[in-house]
């Protein structure tokens, strides 16, 4: 098995940077090829997840807070509100009691 230092597909930069040239689907020298390049692309994804975990977790207490604050939000418009739908139940009531009081009222027959 060729080791990837050993390959014309593999560069390191002036920074160190490990630079490889290799395509799976063109250029593979060796099977063991496709495994190193899969762990590479996998080891790259795990990255990018644990650089968006860091990058919620420094948003969540700001969510949190906002949460609070659109929840009270609502329950001020629902206070506020709360005037319209407990006056259409009084009315409902009120017109029922009104039909008893003009009963007793003489008829002008």
């Amino acid at each position: 098995m060729i080791q990837c230092k050993d390959c014309e597909l593999f560069e390191r930069n002036a920074a160190g940077v490990v630079v490889f040239h290799c395509d799976p689907f063109m250029n593979v020298k060796e099977p063991e090829c496709l495994a190193k390049w899969q762990l590479m692309k996998l080891n790259q994804m795990i990255a990018g997840y644990q650089a968006m975990l860091a990058y919620y977790r420094k948003l969540a207490p700001m969510q949190e807070k906002m949460f609070k604050v659109l929840e009270r939000e609502m329950d001020d418009i629902s206070e506020a509100d709360k005037w319209r739908v407990d006056g259409d139940d009084d009315d409902e009531d009120d017109d029922a009691g009104g039909d008893d009081e003009w009963t007793d009222a003489p008829s002008f027959r």
